[in-house]
């Protein structure tokens, strides 16, 4: 209480100084506190993480390329002789085997000529025949010098000549035979027919636009076209013969399987860096249609490689990553090379070693060097990454194989991008 004056009793000063010591004690207790628990100048505490402990394994070599299917046999049916095509004998898209009749151009003037051709063939061996009986008749009459030499060379000389109009009448009734034919029109493969071009009652000319009747496509087998990349193809050159090649559709499932290579490109695209290839396969059901995209899969062979979760993998701009527990219980960026996608992993070809932890959860709060306290096996969801994210290096639904990274090293930000957040944004399949 104040005293006389307004002064402070001295019972209350006594008090107030008694309060002092007991201030500055609790504030030193609160401080320890918090540097006990990982405050300003403390030792931080380790953030809990779920690893997963990899070990090298076989696994499949894989290579993805998107290719188009063709017919192994691609032929357009063509009008060899000119007239009115009178009659279509097939239904478009049928299926025809090699032989089998799909037009029929009118054959009145075909056989006209061919009769022609027959009655000037005849014409020509009656002429042959009598040149050879007079040759005959003068060849003892020379001998006996009852006429001269020339007489019976000039009869020698039309049994020759009419010897050689016996050959050319027969040439041209082959010739107005083979015409005759050429008035049904077959199918020269076996396979798919495609639409006619030309309708009955059109006059079609070889030579001309009008004289494509239509198309026949062979498509068992059917051949699909892709490239590869000339790193990829190298990783499968020792194995090429062996390695077989499965078709993906548009919805991700098989559609046809037990294909081989049947082709590999002896030279470089210099533009694109890629060999040209070609697999074949049975199709029988026509569930690849020429002309589709698919998606082929070579596999060639297996590999040592470790299974990394693909939500594991992050990339900056020197390549993709993954965060290990190194050394005391710390975070540690590892540089890796990547091979393939297998189910929901990514094989990593370099960069890990046996025994390796790999952090697969908490991946944006991670640092260099920052203390973790490793968990085995992810919890449910806690992948580091919003649910449904794509990892790095392709699409969510394990399209095309990426390319490997190259293994660099990440920045000393341990693969952060711009504001201190990891780069965990998906990179470009190659």
């Amino acid at each position: 209480m104040l005293a006389a004056g307004g002064g402070w009793s001295r019972a209350a000063r006594a008090v107030a100084l008694a309060l002092i010591p007991l201030a500055i004690a609790a504030c030193s207790r609160g401080e320890a506190q918090q540097q006990g628990a990982g405050g300003p100048g403390g030792a931080p505490q380790a953030m809990p993480v779920a690893v997963v402990e990899v070990h090298a394994q076989q696994v499949p070599i894989e290579l993805n390329a998107v290719g188009r299917a063709e017919g192994s046999k691609e032929v357009q049916v063509r009008a060899r002789v000119a007239g009115i095509l009178e009659r279509w004998r097939f239904n478009e898209g049928d299926r025809v085997k090699a032989g089998a009749t799909l037009f029929s151009i009118e054959r009145e003037p075909y056989e006209i000529a061919l009769a022609q051709a027959e009655a000037n063939l005849a014409q020509a061996r009656a002429t042959a025949e009598q040149a050879a009986r007079e040759a005959d008749r003068l060849k003892g009459l020379v001998a006996d010098n009852a006429i001269s030499r020339r007489d019976y060379d000039a009869a020698e000389a039309t049994r020759k000549t009419s010897a050689a109009s016996v050959l050319g009448a027969e040439a041209a009734v082959r010739s107005a035979r083979l015409n005759l034919s050429y008035t049904t029109v077959t199918a020269p493969i076996s396979g798919v027919t495609g639409r006619a071009l030309q309708s009955e009652g059109s006059l079609v000319t070889p030579g001309a636009d009008s004289s494509l009747l239509t198309t026949v496509v062979q498509t068992d087998p059917v051949w699909v076209r892709f490239s590869l990349a000339e790193g990829e193809l190298a990783r499968i050159r020792s194995n090429e013969r062996g390695a077989k090649v499965l078709l993906i559709g548009a919805d991700g499932r098989e559609v046809a399987t037990g294909g081989t290579l049947n082709f590999t490109a002896s030279t470089v695209d210099a533009q694109l860096g890629t060999v040209q290839l070609r697999a074949s396969f049975a199709n029988p059901d026509l569930k690849v249609l020429p002309g589709q995209f698919v998606t082929a899969r070579v596999q060639a062979g297996s590999q040592d490689a470790f299974l990394v979760p693909q939500t594991a993998v992050m990339q900056n701009d020197k390549g993709r990553f993954v965060w290990i527990v190194g050394e005391g219980g710390k975070a540690t960026p590892r540089p890796v090379e990547v091979a393939q996608w297998i189910g929901k992993d990514w094989a990593i070809r370099k960069g890990l070693a046996d025994g390796d932890k790999v952090i697969v959860n908490n991946l944006i709060k991670l640092r260099p060097d920052a203390p973790v306290q490793p968990m085995s096996g992810p919890p449910p969801g806690a992948d580091g990454a919003p649910a449904g994210a794509a990892p790095a290096g392709g699409n969510a639904q394990g399209g095309n194989a990426p390319a490997s990274a190259g293994g660099s090293t990440p920045a000393n930000t341990g693969g952060t991008a711009a504001g201190g957040q990891p780069a965990n944004r998906p990179a470009n399949a190659q």
